[in-house]
């Protein structure tokens, strides 16, 4: 039986924090919703400290998500901690996600603070934070660029304080893939009383690697991964959440690990997130974006047509979406040609499939791609018999509506 990973969502609160990605308290109601029903085990809601919006979305999401944890942010500072504990108050399942940064950095440039009193104020708020949840969590800020002795002692204050999970953030994204996976193995080896609270990773993207370093993390004994829905959030964004349940899901071979997400509901909610902000998802997005299971290439869909096996490593339909597309521009074969035409009524005889090809050809070297108001004019001119009724659109279609 493999282990299950906890999936931390927090799209409504650090992916909320990315530019345009703003929400309204009803917004992120509306979100949250369709987020618990995914599965989600922790459901940041946001930083009530931080506007009286936030404080009103915490609250309302607290009454509203009775099966997920519901989590708000603080800073290691009391009002933080008691703003962010009242709004919390009508959750069922409460969370208090209390951090510091631990790097010399940060100690330097931002807090003004010595390493004595940093851990001095982990121990103090972690402490004030198990009087408003069961559950605190511990982030150390820049734990990738924190001195790792230093490191060692901000969470052993933080789990004599009653921590429950210790957070480990790649918070500028600096970490690669080992390097992380050695910092949770040091961790784990190194803190006395660790297995006591579960290690969680937060990694951001500014290298492209937030999913690399979470998936290294959790072979190297981190059992939480904080992400967020379209991997939406600060700067270059947080790990997909999309991205690294598929990629446990595809590759439990390598990574024998679950989660209790429903897979077939990450398309709705990545749409959901897109309708509500008003921007979209790049096209080659992993798992979400309208290409991820669209072909063009004429070899690729002569290979879907014989297998989908040969160039799709998931279903479409295990992360919500109808069908794969075979979408037809001037890199397409005669064959994805042809079984889009019979598609849609033609018959197309052998012999005349070459005239066809080339008619298509013509108007494919002219525009990206050809729909079907197009290949129905190939047809017509082509002279096609007609084979009568269209059938319905499958794993051929043009694309129109997916997204």
């Amino acid at each position: 039986m493999p282990e299950t990973i906890r999936i931390f969502d927090t799209t409504l609160r650090d992916g909320e924090q990315s530019p345009g990605f703003s929400m309204t308290p009803e917004e992120k109601l509306r979100l949250a919703r369709p987020l618990e029903e995914l599965g989600v085990d922790v459901l940041e809601a946001g930083f009530p400290i931080a506007s009286e919006g936030d404080f009103s979305a915490v609250q309302a999401i607290a009454r509203e998500c009775r099966e997920t944890r519901v989590a708000a942010l603080a800073r290691a500072v009391e009002a933080d901690i008691r703003r962010a504990g009242d709004a919390l108050r009508p959750a069922a399942r409460p969370l208090l996600h209390t951090f510091i940064a631990t790097s010399d950095i940060h100690l330097k440039h931002k807090l003004k603070r010595t390493r004595a009193q940093v851990v001095a104020d982990t121990y103090t708020a972690v402490r004030l934070a198990r009087e408003y949840a069961g559950e605190v969590e511990f982030s150390a800020e820049d734990a990738t660029r924190s001195d790792r002795e230093f490191l060692l002692e901000v969470l052993a204050a933080a789990l004599e304080a009653g921590a429950t999970v210790l957070n480990i953030p790649d918070t500028v994204g600096y970490s690669v893939p080992g390097e992380y996976a050695a910092l949770i193995a040091h961790i784990r080896q190194h803190l006395p009383g660790v297995e006591k609270a579960i290690l969680s990773v937060h990694c951001h993207d500014d290298l492209g690697l937030a999913v690399a370093n979470s998936l290294a993390a959790l072979a190297a004994g981190a059992r939480q991964v904080e992400c967020a829905v379209n991997g939406i959030g600060e700067r270059a964004g947080n790990a997909s959440l999309e991205e690294v349940v598929m990629a446990l899901r595809v590759r439990g071979d390598a990574l024998p690990f679950a989660t209790g997400i429903r897979t077939e509901k990450l398309y709705p909610v990545s749409s959901q997130l897109a309708e509500i902000t008003g921007i979209g998802v790049q096209p080659n997005k992993a798992i979400v974006g309208r290409n991820a299971f669209a072909h063009t290439a004429g070899i690729h869909q002569d290979g879907m047509l014989k297998s989908p096996l040969t160039y799709e490593i998931m279903t479409p339909s295990t992360v919500g979406i109808a069908a794969s597309q075979l979408l037809l521009g001037k890199h397409s074969g005669r064959h994805a040609l042809q079984a889009r035409l019979e598609l849609l009524g033609w018959l197309v005889p052998r012999e005349r499939l070459d005239a066809v090809y080339q008619a298509f050809l013509q108007v494919a070297d002219r525009q990206k791609l050809v729909d079907d108001v197009r290949l129905q004019e190939i047809a017509l001119g082509a002279g096609l018999a007609s084979l009568g009724q269209p059938a319905a659109a499958g794993a051929a279609g043009s694309g129109a509506g997916r997204r």
